[in-house]
């Protein structure tokens, strides 16, 4: 067994034995959401890490609440081992909630494009398939038209040697992970992070 599947591997079986530990209380969130909140819907490779970085980063800056999930397949309510598959089409990712009186909807797509690598089609380090694809899922017209934006700055001023293969796309069904994968390193430290999962040093985009 080669080197490059153990990532896969540590992934794929660690959630099946993993006791839940989470301390959920998806009505009192609600509760708190305001009524001009927003999705923000990301794909970036496995989920787990992509969830970490943005509520580390965000989580006292406008952002609500966070669930990692499946979206932009054919099959309904799929199961996390039917997604690893790739067979239902689906990119695992992450929905933020956030306020936009507190944070912007481009300071969220900047911040996407420093933590993965989004010129890897279909890959995130040893992690691949159309599961771990880089993609935005835009929740309206304005939302694209700032991701088209950012997108296009992001390739000219930060990934310059290599092209940006990352799907822009209309947000279809989501469907939410399962519990387990909810917080899934705050739950389990020390857990899989995938190596292509940091925050680069870029510059602002001018």
């Amino acid at each position: 067994m080669s080197i490059t599947m153990m990532p896969f591997l540590n992934r794929l079986f660690r959630p099946f034995t993993s006791s839940t530990r989470l301390s959920l209380n998806p009505e009192s969130a609600a509760q708190n959401i305001p009524a001009n909140a927003q999705k923000c819907t990301v794909a970036a490779g496995c989920f787990w890490g992509v969830e970490h970085l943005f509520r580390k980063q965000f989580g006292n800056k406008g952002l609500l609440d966070a669930k990692v999930g499946y979206i932009g397949g054919d099959s309904k309510n799929p199961s996390y081992r039917a997604v690893c598959s790739g067979r239902t089409g689906h990119a695992e990712s992450l929905q933020v909630i956030f306020d936009p009186e507190k944070v912007t909807y481009s300071s969220l797509l900047e911040f996407f494009y420093k933590m993965h690598d989004p010129t890897t089609k279909n890959r995130q380090g040893g992690d691949t398939g159309t599961q771990y694809r880089s993609a935005i899922f835009y929740h309206n017209e304005e939302q694209e038209k700032e991701a088209r934006e950012i997108t296009d700055k992001a390739q000219q001023q930060w990934w310059k040697s290599s092209k940006i293969t990352t799907e822009i796309l209309p947000a279809g069904e989501w469907w939410d992970a399962e519990t387990y994968h909810q917080l899934y390193l705050e739950s389990n430290p020390g857990g899989y992070e995938c190596p292509a999962h940091y925050v680069r040093s870029f510059p602002a985009l001018s």
